[in-house]
């Protein structure tokens, strides 16, 4: 039954791809099809986005806050399609903190190097320090994250081995922890990244000598034909520039141009990425853009270079479509459903804290999900530990689900969500001795529509609130059909009992954004205490 209800499903997928000719293959496609793309190249929360290419492969990671596992690894044949491989973060450190969700902490940007036959990343937790890990394989395993920094605010490292043997790491520093920010500082490190050499460090740049710099942050150090380069964002989320800097001296000074800025174009604060040059000696920018609720989508622009400066996108502003820089390779997008018929989850999937032994099970019922209840606060599900999640993929999608709720107690709670600082969910709840669908949304209403920015800001804004429920069925199967419709930024809910007439279930959601991510969609099985209860989820596809 199972592989006929999933033929159909991707029958009616293609019937619906085929009514219109450039509909895309899967919920979001950059690659055109002729030789170009269109940006973001992946629409999905992959903030910070850092990349390198190892011999004719690119290799990315980016942020990942409080989600486990942390640290996602993406590879590609040629900067446009990605697959996701793996995480190089199976659990967030120190691990008894992260046993309950803490939205905007956890791994902030990191820096993905190959160095010495091996592949390094250096990410910031913002409340703990610097940490380092290699791999001699960039899917892993990766090693334990050492503390290489110690301390509070500490973010953005970038390191970099000079020709002479000597290593360095510069970052930047968090107002919100540190007290002060707009700086870059430099550090002596240890060539094997075990320790640094020196305490205090180096101011080597100072955004408040510039006029107009504000949020100097996100860092990446590269050196080439005897300049040392800085690339750097500053002024925000929202509505910052990418500036790059130059130098003879690693330590200074160094002069500076804007490279990157909105300009005209659509695309808002265009900053924060990586320089990659390409096996034919073509160079390109990855940047992220702040789309509030779907995230932190990633940008590819093309770069030149005049008189030892770079020169990106189309005179200084974003590129809504360019030629690829490789063509011929298959097209290809990040996992976002699962029919949870392998031996674990699908790699899109990740923890809002680190999990907790037995949490789920793949193999009670094979071909199912089972996620066994845990224990979460009444007043809101976003506050739970347990809920699995992945990142919007597109601006426009419907994920489909069938969700079972088994030998549940008073007030056990199981459904599909839509997790952000403002959450609603559709699912079922055991209530007096009954199943009942029902509907909870989860207003904030002190969060500001204007983004602000982590590296600044000291969490003020509420992260929870008390959902309001609503019966939408007052006697429903224990076993229950699920959809959600994302576009527009506003997410609908319907239900069906029979997965054919589909009703809907409230008036559409605002999507809001998260604690320095965007939205996340996900399923969870919670009650006022762990016990025997249980949620099995028989699939979760996406489409467009």
């Amino acid at each position: 039954m199972k592989l006929a209800r999933v033929a159909i499903f991707c029958l009616l997928a293609a019937l619906a791809a085929s009514s219109h000719a450039q509909a895309p293959r899967a919920a979001w496609n950059a690659d055109a099809g002729d030789g170009s793309y269109r940006n973001p190249i992946l629409h999905a929360d992959y903030s910070d986005p850092d990349v390198i290419r190892v011999g004719d492969t690119y290799y990315m990671t980016a942020s990942s806050f409080n989600s486990v596992p942390g640290l996602p690894l993406l590879s590609s044949k040629d900067m446009v399609n990605w697959s996701l491989v793996g995480h190089a973060l199976p659990r967030l450190v120190p691990d008894a903190p992260f046993s309950q969700p803490r939205y905007g902490e956890g791994v902030w940007a990191p820096c993905l190097r190959y160095h010495d036959g091996k592949f390094w990343i250096f990410y910031p937790d913002p409340d703990f320090g610097v940490y380092v890990m290699t791999a001699e394989n960039f899917a892993g395993p990766w090693t334990a994250p050492h503390l290489l920094l110690p301390g509070k605010g500490i973010i953005d490292p970038t390191p970099l081995w000079d020709d002479d043997g000597k290593a360095w790491l510069l970052h930047a520093w968090a107002r919100s922890r540190a007290g002060f920010n707009n700086v870059l500082t430099l550090r002596a490190m240890a060539p094997d990244g075990s320790r640094l050499l020196d305490e205090q460090g180096k101011i080597v740049i100072d955004g408040n000598q510039l006029k107009g710099y504000r949020t100097l942050e996100g860092p990446k150090l590269y050196k080439q034909n005897g300049w040392y380069y800085v690339f750097a964002p500053a002024g925000g989320v929202e509505e910052g520039w990418q500036s790059v800097f130059r130098s003879r001296s690693i330590e200074g000074p160094y002069e500076v141009r804007i490279v990157l800025e909105q300009g005209a174009t659509p695309v808002n604060g265009p900053h924060q990425g990586a320089w990659v040059r390409a096996q034919d000696g073509s160079d390109w920018f990855f940047h992220f853009q702040d789309r509030q609720a779907y995230g932190r989508i990633v940008h590819l622009q093309p770069m030149q270079w005049q008189d030892d400066w770079p020169l990106m996108g189309q005179a200084g502003n974003p590129v809504p479509q360019w030629r690829k820089p490789i063509s011929g390779q298959p097209v290809t997008a990040p996992a976002a459903g699962d029919e949870f018929e392998g031996n674990r989850l699908g790699l899109q999937w990740q923890w809002n804290a680190n999990p907790r032994p037995g949490q789920y099970s793949l193999s009670a019922r094979p071909g199912w999900l089972r996620l066994h209840t845990q224990a979460a606060p009444d007043d809101a599900v976003r506050r739970a530990a347990s809920i699995l999640t992945q990142k919007l993929p597109a601006p426009a999608f419907t994920v489909d689900t069938r969700i079972e709720l088994k030998s549940a107690a008073e007030g056990d709670r199981a459904g599909l969500i839509m997790n952000a600082l403002g959450a609603a969910w559709l699912g079922l709840r055991q209530h007096a001795g009954r199943s009942q669908l029902v509907l909870a949304r989860c207003t904030v209403q002190s969060v500001s529509t204007k983004v602000p920015d982590p590296k600044v800001d000291t969490g003020s804004a509420a992260l929870s609130c008390k959902e309001e429920v609503t019966t939408v069925l007052e006697e429903a199967p224990s076993a229950i059909f699920l959809r959600m419709r994302v576009e527009a930024g506003q997410a609908s809910f319907f239900y069906s009992t029979d997965d054919r007439r589909y009703s809907p279930a409230g008036a559409a959601f605002a999507l809001t954004r998260g604690r320095w991510v965007g939205a996340q969609m996900g399923l969870f099985s919670v009650g006022s205490k762990a016990g025997s209860g249980y949620a099995d989820i028989d699939y979760f596809r996406v489409a467009p």
